[in-house]
């Protein structure tokens, strides 16, 4: 188990991946919506400057990126490379968790996530996953909670 400000990971390791939504559900044996998927996408400002920032979005729905520019004041996203991801995170895409990233980054996070507690997010690698409450996950991650997905 690791310990991050307090909180104690259980760190449960699927050897056959846990990469999407779908298949950490599957592994975990809970509902696709108590997933967190932890998004790494780029803001893009109306001067063209631009900023890694994270979307957590419960695993049945899909981020919507309209939605995502607005609320962080931008005039549009994209969905980050491997490369701006890791380099944002220090983790690769498909096991990115919500919060303990290499840089500060605003994390915003879909209030339909709330359905479900606790949820489940990735450890750090696309085998590993952790249940977190929401309450929790409100501490850790600082969200800005808001209606991101589709």
């Amino acid at each position: 188990m690791a310990t991050v400000s307090g909180f104690e990971m259980d760190i449960h390791h699927f050897p056959e991946g846990t990469k999407t939504a779908d298949d950490a559900a599957k592994a975990i044996g809970c509902p696709v919506a108590a997933i967190i998927k932890s998004l790494v996408f780029v803001v893009v400002m109306d001067d063209g400057s631009d900023e890694a920032v994270v979307a957590l979005v419960p695993g049945d729905k899909r981020l919507d990126t309209k939605a995502l520019a607005e609320v962080s004041g931008a005039v549009r996203s994209r969905r980050a490379s491997l490369e701006e991801a890791r380099d944002a995170t220090g983790y690769a895409a498909g096991g990115t968790p919500p919060f303990g990233h290499t840089r500060s980054l605003r994390v915003f996070a879909d209030v339909s996530l709330k359905r479900n507690d606790p949820v489940w997010a990735a450890g750090g690698t696309p085998t590993t996953v952790f249940p977190i409450s929401i309450p929790d996950l409100d501490r850790l991650a600082q969200p800005v909670w808001t209606e991101i997905a589709e």
